[in-house]
């Protein structure tokens, strides 16, 4: 009898990668309107990836099961 295959939540795999070591990485937030009151170093900082909390790892490799 076949292992039953899991279904990957499609809105997620569309945000997040995962990097060669394994790890989860996600973009920021806060980066798409009202930038003028914010600054340059914020708006830089944002563009960046960063890696998902470790609180969400388990609740991510749950939905997100062959990234």
């Amino acid at each position: 009898m076949a292992v039953k295959k899991f279904k990957t939540k499609r809105a997620a795999a569309k945000r997040f990668k995962v990097t060669g070591s394994g790890k989860l990485m996600r973009n920021h937030a806060n980066k798409r309107h009202i930038l003028t009151k914010k600054t340059r170093k914020r708006k830089r900082h944002l563009c960046k990836n960063t890696e998902i909390d470790a609180t969400n790892v388990k609740t991510m490799k749950k939905i997100l099961p062959y990234l």
